[in-house]
């Protein structure tokens, strides 16, 4: 609901995919849900921001969908892309709007090595591995290479920068509405899980709201250590450090079920720097933060 006029609209963010790796599903996944993750970010005077473009961009593209038809116009959005793991990228050829003719959607995300970012997906939405080519679609895709850069989308400041994980990722701080929240799904902690890179402390300084990688227990960080993520504790260390008020754990393995991350939930609001946020949660699917202006 919009607020009434010459008041802004507060800043909304709601969750369509949670999960990483690989989209699941069965009985154990009804509570947080097994799409790959999908985030989206609604701000006063600023086009919707779509944060990675995984299987649960196909149900934002549907609730979407309603809504642009009602109103009879495409869609216009900005979407910000951390990096080109297929967790992160297989649900953009589902994505309804797309279909729309005049439909816009500018993607900032990393290029690779001697390869930009329009060049990478290009390659990946193709032949032999998907019917169609991008260049069908009706509407307009424009791939924006971007590194450690600061960004302005309408009313929102937008900053990217570089963060330890396996390949080129980018975490990223959005400021709305005197609102910061800040998206980090894919963190490669340190093997002893103390230290916190600069670039990840300046994202997350003072945020309201942080959205962080905790796919992993300490007993699974021990055998994969190497693939890439974080533990729960270290999230909550990142966090505590970086003065967060709310975090939100994010990125859920798929081999964790709904009982496994309550667990996971309950343990980490006894850790001792939990009493140093306001808030611990795990992301769902269809959940939805307001941050009021």
């Amino acid at each position: 609901m919009r607020a009434p006029a010459g008041y802004p609209l507060p800043v909304h963010v709601t969750f369509y995919g949670t999960r990483g790796s690989c989209p699941c599903s069965g009985a154990g996944y009804r509570k947080y849900g097994g799409n790959t993750p999908c985030v989206a970010l609604e701000a006063d005077a600023t086009p919707l921001l779509i944060m990675d473009l995984g299987t649960g961009l196909r149900a934002l593209g549907e609730v979407l969908d309603r809504q642009l038809h009602r109103q009879g116009k495409p869609l216009e959005a900005t979407a910000l892309l951390t990096h080109l793991h297929f967790d992160h990228i297989m649900g953009l050829p589902f994505f309804r709007p797309l279909q729309d003719p005049g439909a816009i959607i500018d993607v900032y995300g990393p290029s690779q090595e001697n390869m930009t970012l329009q060049e990478v997906m290009k390659s990946v939405v193709q032949p032999p591995f998907f019917p169609i080519e991008m260049s069908e679609f009706r509407g307009e895709l424009r791939f924006l290479d971007t590194a450690d850069d600061d960004l302005v989308v309408g009313n929102a400041k937008i900053r990217s920068r570089t963060v330890p994980h396996r390949g080129h990722t980018l975490g990223f701080r959005i400021e709305a509405d005197s609102k910061t929240v800040v998206y980090l799904p894919d963190h490669q902690a340190p093997l002893d899980r103390q230290e916190v890179s600069d670039a990840v402390l300046e994202l997350c300084e003072g945020a309201d709201v942080l959205i962080h990688d905790a796919q992993y227990t300490d007993e699974e960080f021990t055998e994969k250590h190497d693939w890439g993520h974080s533990t729960v504790p270290y999230a909550i260390r990142v966090a505590a450090d970086a003065g967060v008020r709310r975090l939100v754990l994010f990125h859920h393995d798929p081999a964790h079920s709904d009982r496994d991350i309550d667990r996971m939930v309950s343990t980490a609001r006894k850790l001792p720097d939990a009493r140093r946020l306001a808030d611990i949660t795990a992301a769902y699917e269809g959940m939805t933060i307001e941050l009021g202006s």
